[in-house]
């Protein structure tokens, strides 16, 4: 039977007292705003990228503009003679294809609440959906119940949150992955 490989954890250390807590909150600030530099300079660069990506694109989004203004021209001028007069409404060619197409009926609505009010009023309901949901914040205010139905639980979960002084950041953590973590380490 292969042996299992064991894999060194770092040492990880414990305050002993309030003032060493005290001490570990200030160097978990120092960490996390080395984090947010990090993650602003990644940002600024991603930023940097994209706005150069766009400029770059731009001209050659406009020459395809044109190419495909010049593309429309040139097949609506001599449509009836590339189609066989409506037979067909795709024109293929060695580079590729192009042509027309009908796109699929889809309804448009404005005032949703108003058009509603109206399929009720002319007895036209088979032109609305009713959308049945579970109540969740009801079930809430009565969680004993809730809980007496079958496939219901209730849930809530403890936090360890820290929220260093000069940062506007809370580090959230489940006590339940920083145990594991621990018991890792102890075993």
């Amino acid at each position: 039977m292969p042996k299992k490989k064991k894999f060194k954890l770092p040492v990880i250390h414990v305050p002993k007292t309030l003032e060493q807590a005290t001490k570990f909150l200030g160097y978990l600030g120092e960490e996390q705003r080395s984090v947010d530099l990090i993650q602003t300079k990644l940002n600024a660069d991603v930023e940097e990228l994209k706005t150069k990506a766009i400029q770059d694109a731009e001209k050659h989004q406009a020459k395809i503009n044109q190419l495909m203004e010049g593309l429309f021209a040139f097949a609506e001028s001599h449509r009836d003679q590339l189609t066989e007069n409506s037979k067909r409404k795709t024109i293929e060619t060695p580079k590729g294809t192009f042509g027309w197409r009908i796109t699929p009926p889809a309804v448009s609505l404005r005032n949703v609440k108003g058009i509603i009010e109206m399929l009720k009023s002319l007895n036209l309901e088979q032109f609305i959906r009713v959308k049945e949901q579970v109540n969740k914040e009801a079930m809430l205010k009565e969680p004993e119940l809730a809980c007496s139905i079958n496939g219901v639980s209730i849930k809530q979960k403890e936090e360890f949150i820290v929220k260093v002084a000069e940062l506007d950041i809370e580090i959230i953590s489940q006590p339940s992955k920083l145990k594991k973590a621990l018991d890792k380490r102890n075993s």
